[in-house]
């Protein structure tokens, strides 16, 4: 691929592609070599989807990279902004894929039967009646010119445009078969009544003018046909499940108006808006119940079968199915912006993407065609030469062009691609890109925030302690004031007591995150804090200081109340071990992986998270840049890091680290730094990650494999007169259907065994 110097016209903008007319890997290689020739443009064509996912700057417009896309001989438009009523229209009308397919079928079945009787005749020399090869020409004739028109189409288009792919070894060697057999017939000594011609899988010696080969023209394109039929419809099945989640929504929502129910369509609906989700129905778009109780099934978006209880103040997703109560629901999100349509963003961006893997393919496909035509060349010379005869020399330069194509090599890696990220999707998993594939297989450290990774999250106020003068109420009043403006489990926690308390909290102004030092802000004029123990430099005094040692003894979260940098009290915390967290730290284990417990709490609530999951290395009491510190300190022994956690704190160490793992009940901060991100908050989900990663990246490299093998192994052979140039083609469209086949099989991934768990 060739490499744009983007220090000067670095790309400014993105744009996605729909390409029309390719045909093959080198079709999607030409396009990316012409698209990255433009100035300031970083281009990545996928030809399983069909796709370019291109970045450009400066005066170059999406026009301009459409117009670079027709002069190479190849048509594209800009994919457009999905709507809701393209997913209603969806099932109404077929895609452009679709169509493809249907004409495609059409043209297979016509030429196969006419086919089948030309391959029964040259096949059994029992049943070739006088005239019979009159007969194969009139049936094999519409098969080479009809059938074989898309073949002959692209390689005269590309023959223009001085390039050369797969349809144009398939195109000369059906027109170079077809073409002797009329020489044959008419001008040589083929056509004469009463021929008999045995058929061989090896070639043989003999005069060229007595030989036809019709049987090798109708069979080659028809098994050719077949090839990209049911490759065309494998590559519609690997984009199942992300046609699944953007056909998921629903047509019309009931919103309330003034009390009363009202349907409109779920274009109109507003971010604000009141709508009522009944049961079986499914909820119309992201947002807040206000009223009501039910249970959710959240299937399409986390993977997860149970459903989940909401009542007022949960949040649900759009997209989901309420299965019980009657729910009246504040949309907070509509239409690109919800998590469905982000999630579907997300893995067509991965799917559009090329994984390390793939570049050597690319760099093979974008040569092999004219190497596989100098061969070609070179055998018929060498069998000529050496006294082969035209028939042998023929028909061994035949069967190296139809063989010889590298539709294998173009579908390894994209094909299990579409497969790996659609599946992930289904159970919750969403890749950012292709090559996190590769970190997956060569991590053997995985580093677990303890807050909201391995623990619930969900922290409460265990006890509160004031320092003399001051009570309980004004220690907590004061705490969640400066809380109030932040989304940590800890800030939650303070909040949510001081409302059960009914406390009168009040107002604070000039909110500041320490990042990892605590929070701060004004409130009656003071300079209000909470920090943990480490961060605060004031004396304590004995009873405070007691209180700390004590409630870090036994896993509990203390932080100091500071006003004006004088401690007015300690507020105490503590959350719970997820049920899942042990058996999948087993799992992780089992992986070959190495955990270690990355978190900012004290030592001793970290230590005892630690004993009761199994963790053996704990690095507690760190800052943001102790946990980037700690994971390059990991690196710097030599160890391949994973980085799981949820809040903002997080954000650097999942960017610093060889992989990056977002839950997503975290921070968007945190799922942005990521590499990937888990829907589900259990670590269950990172197992599942992990494993469909590796699975993933070893169906690429044995598609790659059985790619690389079938061209090294089969060209030799036709090169040497030992393939009939239809069994050949016949060979060729297999390997392109066992490359899309084994991707498939991606969609039978199941989760990691949880019946430990």
């Amino acid at each position: 691929m060739t490499v744009t110097d983007t220090t000067t016209d670095a790309p400014e903008r993105e744009i996605d592609l729909d390409l029309m007319g390719m045909t093959c890997a080198s079709c999607a290689n030409r396009i990316e070599r012409k698209l990255n020739k433009l100035p300031g443009v970083t281009a990545q064509v996928n030809y399983a989807t069909e796709r370019a996912h291109v970045g450009y700057g400066g005066d170059v417009s999406p026009a301009d990279l459409v117009d670079t896309i027709k002069a190479a001989g190849y048509d594209a438009a800009p994919v457009p902004e999905p709507t809701r009523e393209d997913a209603a229209d969806t099932a109404a009308a077929p895609s452009r894929a679709e169509t493809e397919l249907a004409s495609l079928r059409e043209r297979l079945i016509v030429s196969a039967l006419l086919t089948v009787p030309v391959i029964a005749l040259a096949m059994v020399p029992a049943w070739q009646f006088t005239y019979w090869q009159w007969l194969s020409l009139t049936l094999a004739a519409p098969v080479v010119v009809w059938g074989a028109w898309p073949f002959h189409k692209a390689a005269w288009t590309n023959l223009r445009h001085g390039s050369t792919t797969m349809d144009t070894l398939v195109s000369v060697g059906v027109t170079a078969a077809f073409g002797w057999s009329v020489y044959a017939l008419f001008w040589g000594t083929a056509g004469v009544p009463g021929l008999r011609h045995g058929f061989t899988f090896i070639a043989s010696r003999g005069e060229g003018a007595s030989h036809i080969y019709l049987e090798a023209a109708a069979g080659v394109t028809t098994f050719l046909l077949a090839g990209r039929y049911f490759e065309k419809r494998s590559k519609l099945k690997a984009g199942d499940a992300l046609r699944a989640l953007a056909e998921v929504g629903v047509k019309d929502v009931t919103v309330l108006v003034d009390g009363r129910e009202q349907t409109i369509p779920i274009e109109q609906l507003a971010v604000g808006q009141e709508f009522v989700v009944r049961p079986g129905e499914k909820v119309a778009t992201d947002g807040v119940v206000i009223d009501g109780a039910s249970a959710v099934d959240q299937a399409i978006i986390t993977g997860e079968s149970l459903p989940v209880q909401v009542m007022p103040g949960d949040e649900v997703i759009g997209g989901t199915v309420n299965a019980d109560g009657r729910l009246v629901v504040r949309a907070a999100a509509v239409g690109s912006d919800t998590a469905l349509a982000q999630i579907a963003k997300l893995v067509a961006d991965a799917q559009t993407g090329k994984a390390p893997v793939q570049r050597l393919a690319d760099r093979v496909s974008g040569i092999f065609v004219p190497i596989v035509i100098a061969i070609a060349a070179g055998v018929l010379g060498f069998w000529l030469g050496v006294g082969g005869g035209p028939v042998l020399a023929f028909t061994a330069a035949v069967s190296v062009l139809v063989i010889a194509c590298p539709c294998a090599l173009g579908l390894a890696t994209p094909t299990a691609l579409m497969v790996g990220t659609g599946r992930g999707a289904q159970l919750g998993i969403l890749l950012k890109g292709p090559e996190v594939l590769e970190s997956t297989r060569r991590i053997d450290t995985i580093c677990l925030d303890k807050t909201g990774t391995v623990t619930t999250g969900v922290m409460a106020v265990d006890r509160v302690i004031p320092a003399d003068g001051v009570t309980q109420e004004q220690v907590l009043a004061l705490a969640a004031a400066v809380e109030a403006g932040s989304e940590h489990p800890i800030g939650r926690a303070v909040v949510a007591e001081s409302d059960s308390r009914g406390l009168d909290v009040p107002p604070a102004a000039g909110f500041t995150n320490l990042a990892g030092a605590g929070v701060l802000a004004q409130v009656d004029g003071a300079a209000v804090a909470v920090r943990g123990p480490r961060d605060v430099t004031a004396a304590l005094g004995s009873s405070l200081t007691a209180a700390i040692t004590a409630a870090q003894a036994a896993g509990g979260t203390p932080v100091i109340v500071t006003r004006d940098d004088e401690p007015v009290g300690v507020v105490v915390v503590a959350d719970e071990v997820k049920p899942s967290s042990a058996a999948a730290i087993a799992e992780l284990k089992k992986m070959g992986l190495t955990p270690v417990l990355l978190t900012g709490d004290n030592l001793g609530a970290a230590e005892h998270v630690a004993r009761q999951v199994g963790i053996d290395r704990v690095i507690a009491d760190v800052t943001p840049d102790g946990k980037i510190a700690a994971i390059a300190d990991l690196q710097a022994e030599g160890h391949v890091v994973a980085m799981v956690g949820d809040g903002v704190n997080d954000a650097a160490a999942l960017a610093g680290a060889d992989l990056g793992l977002a839950m997503g009940t975290g921070t968007d901060v945190a799922i942005e730094a990521s590499d990937l991100t888990l829907v589900r908050g259990d670590l269950w989900s990172v197992c599942d990650a992990i494993a469909l990663s590796r699975k993933t990246l070893r169906t690429i490299k044995s598609n790659l494999f059985w790619a690389f093998a079938y061209n090294v192994a089969a060209i030799p052979v036709a090169a040497a007169g030992l393939l009939n140039p239809m069994m050949a083609g016949a060979a060729m469209a297999l390997s392109s259907v066992f490359v899309v086949a084994n991707s498939l099989r991606l969609r039978a991934f199941a989760p990691v065994d949880r019946r430990d768990g």
